[in-house]
């Protein structure tokens, strides 16, 4: 009885200790920093990310593949790139609140490689948003036919260069912006352009009104392995989006696991209901004379007007979202410099350098207004310019995909788990130090509440939890080292298959 009446007073004497305690372990986590992005309009920035224009020639992937087989891979690429996510999500533990970026984890992970790393970043997110331009210049044209009934009388209005002209007068404020979070409205628009073309494709397979000549149909068996592998990087590509997931991971205001991993769950889940509802039905309206764009597929309307209206809209306002992470690399390949290597091969240590945080990652400095002013308007300038003097950048696309789009979604993300979550890790052993304290806050308050007793005897000294966790980390090392040699071989396919493919054409 004194016994428990003694561990009552000491809990209760040790309480406020723990709390104490626990708002400095907080305060080592979040470093003062806190988001203000909701978890929805996160999950709306990132999926109108992934979701793009390639939708558009899901149907004619599928009858290449077949519809069980397309839809496998689907799938499939879905989750790659759905653990690509994961993993920045958990190497972002590791870096102070607020500062998570491609730069500063190669600033403790491999510290002179970071230049190549945004170089590449900086490169397949501005020929992208270059794509994008091109695509509004060859569709409207079109689109002012098609509301006009004909060729309209001023002939300004079926060039190219003015719709690219006009359309940038719109993307300029946004692409200005600094926060992703302030594109969120931006976003719904383009993700409700999205839903018009699906709307578009269902009724149109509902009405059956283009299943006339559609041809047989394949449900197991695929149309051969080159068809295949011309449509593989299509699907592996559509759920590009791992560029805008750092500044998504610094700008919500709740960054708990939980929260983080429903983000990518709710964005990759959504793209890929959306990629196979449209592959399924576009090719069972059209069979294998499905064409790149179903949307052209169809005969000249007022809704597939409106529909091509609709894929201006999405592109326009996916511009601003590969400016955004197109400058930050910019600015971080303008920041780098050869970090030394101590003499025993491993990183200098971070006391060593007083930019770097505790963490031994660099703080987030907001880049000054004149800076961000100056990198804003020379990608703008740039892209506009080739996206006039260029009518096609296929070739050129097909190349910055293979090598950019795989190594931001697999190696970059798998690579960085890798060398980051080793037990010799430096800032990994760090982290446990603070989990293990921070766990064994936890534990005494749940022994103050006086829950959880059972519980509490069988992970004495957190015995059970900590090999629990530590089972999960190696496992999850496993799956990034798969990761990364998953990426490889994805590059390697999609570089022959582009290069048989360009030569053949």
């Amino acid at each position: 009885m004194f016994d428990d009446e003694a561990a009552v007073g000491a809990s209760s004497v040790d309480a406020p200790r723990n709390r104490s305690r626990r708002r400095l372990l907080r305060g080592k986590r979040d470093n003062g920093y806190q988001g203000s992005a909701s978890w929805i309009s996160s999950v709306i920035n990132l999926l109108n990310t992934i979701v793009g224009a390639g939708v558009l020639a899901m149907p004619l992937a599928m009858s290449h593949f077949g519809i069980v087989p397309g839809i496998c891979v689907i799938i499939w690429s879905g989750m790659a790139s759905g653990l690509g996510l994961y993993l920045q999500a958990r190497c972002a533990q590791y870096l102070d609140r607020g500062s998570a970026s491609f730069f500063a984890l190669s600033q403790i992970t491999y510290p002179n490689a970071s230049v190549i790393f945004d170089a590449a970043i900086a490169i397949k997110c501005f020929g992208v948003g270059v794509s994008y331009l091109i695509i509004i210049g060859d569709l409207m044209p079109g689109v002012v036919e098609g509301f006009l009934g004909g060729a309209p009388e001023h002939d300004f209005l079926v060039h190219r260069q003015f719709w690219i002209t006009a359309f940038m007068l719109v993307v300029i404020p946004l692409a200005f912006l600094r926060r992703l979070d302030s594109l969120k409205y931006t976003s719904i628009i383009a993700l409700v352009s999205i839903g018009y073309l699906v709307i578009l494709v269902l009724y149109h397979f509902i009405k059956e009104d283009t299943m006339a000549d559609r041809g047989p149909i394949r449900v197991f068996k695929w149309g051969g392995p080159l068809p295949a592998l011309s449509s593989f990087p299509v699907i592996v590509f559509a759920y590009t989006c791992h560029q805008n997931m750092f500044s998504i991971l610094n700008e919500i205001s709740n960054n708990s696991h939980f929260s983080t991993t429903g983000v990518v769950f709710a964005s990759i889940g959504s793209a890929a209901s959306t990629y196979i509802l449209v592959a399924i039905t576009g090719y069972l309206s059209f069979g294998n004379s499905i064409g790149g764009n179903i949307i052209a597929m169809y005969a000249p309307s007022v809704s597939a007007t409106i529909g091509r209206a609709a894929i201006v809209v999405l592109v326009m306002f996916s511009y601003p979202l590969q400016a955004h992470p197109c400058r930050a690399s910019v600015d971080a390949v303008l920041r780098w410099r050869w970090k030394p290597r101590g003499s025993n091969g491993n990183d200098v240590s971070p006391h060593r350098h007083p930019l770097l945080g505790p963490r031994g990652n660099r703080p987030a400095e907001p880049m000054s207004d004149i800076r961000f002013a100056i990198i804003t308007t020379i990608i703008i300038i740039l892209s506009y310019i080739t996206a006039m003097t260029v009518t096609s950048l296929e070739a050129v696309l097909a190349y910055v995909g293979s090598t950019g789009s795989t190594s931001i979604s697999f190696i970059l993300p798998g690579l960085f788990y890798y060398k980051i979550s080793s037990p010799e890790s430096d800032t990994h052993q760090r982290l446990m130090k603070e989990d293990d304290e921070a766990e064994s806050v936890s534990e005494d308050d749940d022994e103050e509440s006086g829950e959880g007793l059972l519980a509490n005897s069988l992970t004495s000294s957190g015995i059970l939890r900590r090999t629990n966790r530590q089972w999960r980390k190696a496992v999850l090392r496993k799956l990034s080292l798969a990761l990364v040699i998953y990426g490889v071989v994805v590059m390697v396919v999609c570089l022959i298959t582009n290069t048989f493919f360009i030569a053949s054409h």
